[in-house]
């Protein structure tokens, strides 16, 4: 059996695995469903259409699956999708879907730090940190092992790419590509993120190659990209890197346009 403090309220729609274990003063409302090994430490308050996978940590006053802020929601089931093994800190806040049948989709192995925030509609996947106070508007996509530093502000319809690093207190109005550091106040690309990179085993050939993109194509502007792709893709050493063509791709499918 769960092992539930008395103070709890569990809502009798409420799926919980047998070694879930619930604290003082925690509240899991209808239709929530946690998997094995998650534990809620106390006042954690989760709310419903969720699903929680196993070995999910919920620290005191953390506040997952309520409704979306949209103004536009109006009551109708949306849904948050959380993985597993993910730590959700003091105070972080994670919202649902704002139109019928969607969701808020939350990958595997991350880490939200307190106060942090993400809105409705957002799509983030493995191994992902949020430092204290990150903000992340609604319909943003987030990218594996990408972290986003203390009070980062990330604008609404942004994608973030793969390894990426938001800096702190960063204004993020455009999508951040993969790879990259960015930071300011709008944010720039400020250089390829070779510390985080060799941490997790890239080859000196990919850094290698997306130093030459950060040359060819930060370096000089947005307004050379296509001439800057054409020139990269040409050059027999690099061209046909898989990081590249990564980053390649990332850049011209942005709808937004790019910090840079």
């Amino acid at each position: 059996m769960a092992d539930i403090h008395p103070s709890a309220v569990i809502h009798p729609t409420a799926k919980l695995a047998d070694d879930v274990q619930i604290g003082p003063f925690c509240v899991v409302g209808p239709n929530v469903t946690l998997g094995p090994g998650c534990i809620l430490h106390s006042h954690v308050v989760l709310e419903g259409p969720s699903t929680f996978g196993k070995g999910n940590i919920f620290y005191p006053f953390a506040v997952i699956g309520l409704r979306s802020q949209d103004l536009k929601y109006s009551g109708e089931p949306t849904w948050l999708v959380v993985g597993d093994n993910n730590t959700f800190r003091e105070n972080c806040n994670i919202n649902r879907a704002t139109s019928p049948g969607d969701k808020t989709v939350i990958g595997s192995n991350n880490l939200f730090l307190i106060n942090s925030h993400i809105g409705h509609d957002c799509i983030v996947g493995d191994h992902v940190i949020l430092s204290g106070f990150a903000a992340v508007a609604g319909h943003v996509e987030i990218g594996d092992y990408a972290i986003l530093s203390g009070c980062a502000a990330i604008h609404q319809f942004v994608r973030i790419g793969e390894h990426s690093l938001v800096g702190g207190v960063a204004r993020v109005p455009q999508d951040v590509p993969p790879f990259t550091i960015v930071e300011g106040h709008p944010a720039a690309v400020r250089a390829i993120n070779t510390i985080g990179l060799t941490r997790r085993g890239f080859a000196e050939d990919d850094i290698k190659a997306l130093k030459q993109c950060y040359k060819k194509i930060f370096l000089k502007g947005a307004a050379h990209l296509s001439e800057a792709i054409a020139t990269l893709k040409a050059d027999p050493k690099y061209g046909t890197n898989p990081c590249l063509l990564r980053m390649v791709q990332f850049l011209e499918t942005s709808e937004r346009g790019f910090c840079h």
